[in-house]
Parts: structure tokens; sequence; C-alpha cells
């Protein structure tokens, strides 16, 4: 038995293409699928993306196309972070695709996306000048549209007045909430991430949005033991027993990605909810029981009704944080793809 299991289905990563596709009334979706598919694995989901309709991948980093250019050497693959000088000749050779922002950093022989700031207050220019030859597209990115539709809605516009005189070219600034919920942003292509995963940009129930989780975390009860009323479980004593309670200690901590501001979320222990108890550990933490069970009794962490979103407002923090920390190394887990 492993400390832990992470299961990833790739007909879920699939089904979510095609939720953002029918979503996208024509436009091309692009997978994003940088920091290892945020912690999915980026060779399996980009090859499941691209099976259900996707039209290329996007990464963060050179080093992260040059790994997915073995895997898909016919695949269309866009850098969007900043590409070091050495790089630039890297991504000529393997035919990857740069974003630039500035209009003078265009390097030739490469095909690039200009990226125009038009409210996101990070990369890109002010203003867009005349596009060089090698400039296939031009994007930018949304700041609110998970939060503030009026601000999202004037990106879109001023992107849709300043990319007006070159609709030769790609225009994409969507990502996946503006998938979801703005018909105006999506423009040529949209650049999807967190949905393609199966989580909700908006922190609410993804099953809202037709998506399907694509991840399931799941460990077991490796010992079960009666706390008597006074004792604690844990560092600091943060979890004291107000009547004899029994608990359940899983192997799993915030080494393995379950953090510790998760203390007082819920995970299933059998088929039955039960709240996490006591200060987290690096590699353990404790659930409340209602009465002695089973060493060996499985423990779903995520997955089967465990909402990441659900984690996420417990710890204050997005869905994206929390998969992209789950350790999938064999030295920490089981890692197994499906396809069902």
């Amino acid at each position: 038995m492993h400390r832990s299991e992470i299961t990833i289905d790739l007909a879920a990563v699939r089904r979510n293409v095609h939720v953002l596709l029918d979503a996208l009334g024509g436009s091309r979706l692009w997978a994003v699928v940088k920091a290892n598919a945020y912690g999915h694995g980026a060779s399996d989901v980009a090859g499941a993306a691209l099976g259900g309709g996707a039209s290329a991948l996007c990464v963060a980093t050179v080093p992260e196309a040059l790994a997915l250019r073995r895997d898909f050497p016919a695949a269309r693959i866009i850098v969007m972070g900043p590409a070091l000088n050495r790089e630039v000749g890297q991504a000529r050779d393997a035919r990857i695709e740069l974003v630039v922002s500035s209009n003078d950093e265009i390097p030739p022989g490469v095909r690039v996306h200009v990226k125009l700031d038009t409210g996101m207050g990070r990369w890109g220019v002010s203003e867009l000048m005349s596009p060089a030859l090698e400039v296939v597209g031009l994007m930018s990115h949304l700041a609110t549209a998970d939060t503030d539709a009026a601000y999202a809605e004037w990106q879109i516009e001023r992107f849709r007045a300043a990319t007006a005189p070159y609709t030769h070219l790609e225009r994409h600034i969507a990502n996946s909430a503006a998938a979801l919920r703005y018909p105006s942003a999506a423009f040529d292509a949209a650049r999807c991430g967190i949905a393609l995963y199966g989580l909700s940009p908006f922190g609410t129930d993804p099953a809202e949005d037709g998506l399907r989780p694509v991840l399931r975390w799941s460990s077991h009860v490796a010992q079960s033991k009666l706390l008597r009323a006074g004792q604690s479980t844990g560092y600091g004593r943060s979890f004291v027993a107000e009547r004899d309670t029994w608990i359940g200690i899983v192997p799993v901590g915030y080494a393995d990605g379950f953090r510790r501001d998760l203390s007082g979320t819920t995970v299933r222990v059998g088929g039955d909810e039960r709240r996490v108890v006591g200060t987290i550990s690096m590699d353990a933490l404790a659930v409340e029981l209602e009465g002695q069970v089973a060493t060996g009794t499985p423990v779903t962490l995520i997955g089967s009704g465990v909402l990441a979103e659900q984690h996420a407002r417990v710890a204050g923090t997005i869905t994206y944080e929390l998969v992209c920390g789950i350790d999938s190394s064999p030295a920490r887990a089981r890692r197994t793809v499906v396809d069902a």
C-alpha cells in the first residue's frame, strides 16, 4: 500500500475540452499545460487535450516547451513567459512560438505573439506599433474575469479597439473564466488552463459549468486511536478532545501538498465526510472519526465529492496553488493515469 495515490483521468480532460470548445462557439482552444499541467502531468494532459480538440499547447518557459516538443513533434507550442537570450535559438530550432512584451525584442526567424497590457499591469506593451512580419498573434491577459465583470469587459473592449487594424493576425485574450462567461472575449483563440483540469475558475462547484475534475487523490487510515477527553493530537495541541474521540492518522502531510492551513477542511473516510483536526504535519494529518475504523480504510483527499475548491476556501487560497503543490513523485505517492 502506498502513502497516497494520485489518479489522472484523461477522459475527463477531453470532456472538459469539449465543454470549453462549446462555450467558445467556434474559436480555437489552446491548452495551458505550464507548471507540469498544474501538477497533473504535462505530457499526459497535453496528449489528451490535443486528442480532444485543442489546437495548441501553452507553457510558461522554453524548457517546458522543449520537453513537450520531444513528445509532440508536430504540435503547435507557445511560450507565454519571457525567453532568455540563449533560449531564443533553441525555440527557433524547435519551431516554438514566443510571446514578447516589447516592440523592440522581436527575434528574427521566430513566430511571435506581441502582448498588450490592457489592464493586468504586468507583461506587455502599452500600445501596439505596426507588427513585424514575424508576428503571428496579438494577445493580452484578463485580470478579473473571475471576479469583476465590468473591468473584464473594459479590458476586452480595449483589446478589441487596439487590435482592430490587425485582424489578419490571431487575437487572443480569453482565459478559462472568460471562455465560460464572456462570449465577447473569444476572438480567434482562448488560452484555457484551470477549467481544462475540471477545476472552477470561480471557486464554485465545477459541475455547475459542466466540468469534471481530472485529479483524484486518496490515502488511507494508517492508525486509528482513541483520544480521551483532554488529550490532544499533533504539534501545538491545537486540537484537544472535549470528550472521548476516535481519530484516524493519515500518512499525508504538507510535504505531500496537503497544506498546514487545511486543518478544519473535510475529507472522506470510507464513504463518510470527516473533519481534519489538529496541526497538519510534514508527513501526517489527523481526521476526527465517529468510532474506530480498520487500518487501511480509504481516505479521499480530493475527488468523489471532495472538491479542491472546498479546500481552497478553507486555506484562503485558490485551487491553482493547491494542485500545483501536490507532490506526485514516486518517493511520495503512486501516480496512475486512466482513460475511462
